[in-house]
């Protein structure tokens, strides 16, 4: 599922192939926007922060299909009308990662051919191909202003992309499996990485460096996701547990004074705050 910058509008897809456009206030549904008929296994959609675009990508899921996780179809939807603007191709493998910019001009697709590749979705041109993975690329994220891009792949790597030229900015390795999830604070300074090794990792996007190591599911972590202040993190793993995080440090401490009466001990100030110094009772 996606929801709209503006939180009005969420597109959903289902195990059809379907998409279906909500209004979020009401609950109503407004319009269906069609789907890849017989496609069982939906991988991923996104929306244009105004609601007015989506692109979503699928996973060929069919019974019988010789190469039936190779499904590279990637599609461009007006969401007023419902109307399919294109059928993109250009993959040689599932596509299961896709993202917007924010006004909608720019679309990136992350593919199990181990590249992604950069859309104009008002034409359908492809512009570029990013390729430096080692391995499949499950997850992408693009910073709403189109400038950035960061990925997450099964080589274990998150890379940072400068997506108007196509290069490599920066690789962030840390991970002990594969990247499953990534998503970029909405200031774009932070990137948050969702790993089979059951861990949520938050890097500094600018610098590379690893600053918090988060070990809060039993399984291997599928997805991550920022609220729009970016005071919080939330991600979701194959253990059936959805996390919360504060990631504001002085609303955390908030939280905490607020249902304990004694200070944090500097073990809990490792394990919980993600610092060595104990901050001080106001």
């Amino acid at each position: 599922m996606a929801v709209s910058g503006d939180g009005r509008l969420a597109v959903s897809v289902y195990d059809d192939g379907t998409l279906t456009a909500w209004d979020v206030e009401s609950g109503r549904e407004l319009r269906s926007l069609g789907g890849n008929p017989g496609c069982s296994r939906p991988a991923a959609v996104a929306v244009s922060e105004d609601g007015r675009m989506a692109v979503s990508a699928y996973w060929d899921g069919r019974a019988g299909v010789p190469d039936s996780w190779n499904d590279t179809t990637f599609k461009v939807w007006d969401v007023e009308s419902g109307r399919e603007l294109w059928n993109l191709k250009g993959h040689t493998g599932s596509v299961p990662g896709v993202a917007l910019s924010g006004d909608g001009r720019l679309a990136i697709t992350a593919s199990w051919d181990g590249t992604l590749k950069v859309w104009d979705p008002a034409t359908g041109c492809e512009l570029r191909t990013l390729v430096g993975h080692k391995h499949r690329v499950d997850s992408v994220a693009l910073r709403g202003d189109g400038i950035l891009a960061v990925s997450g792949s099964a080589d274990g790597t998150i890379k940072v992309w400068e997506v108007g030229s196509g290069r490599e900015l920066r690789t962030l390795a840390g991970h002990s499996g594969g990247v499953n999830g990534v998503a970029l604070s909405p200031d774009g300074a932070r990137v948050a990485s969702a790993g089979e090794d059951k861990t949520v990792r938050i890097w500094d996007t600018e610098s590379g460096r690893e600053l918090i190591t988060l070990a809060a599911h039993s399984d291997s972590v599928c997805s991550v996701a920022w609220t729009p202040d970016g005071e919080q993190l939330l991600s979701a793993g194959r253990d059936g547990i959805i996390q919360v995080y504060a990631m504001d440090i002085d609303l955390l401490v908030s939280l905490a004074r607020s249902r304990v009466t004694r200070n944090f001990t500097p073990e809990e100030c490792r394990k919980y705050l993600h610092r060595d110094d104990v901050p001080p009772i106001p």
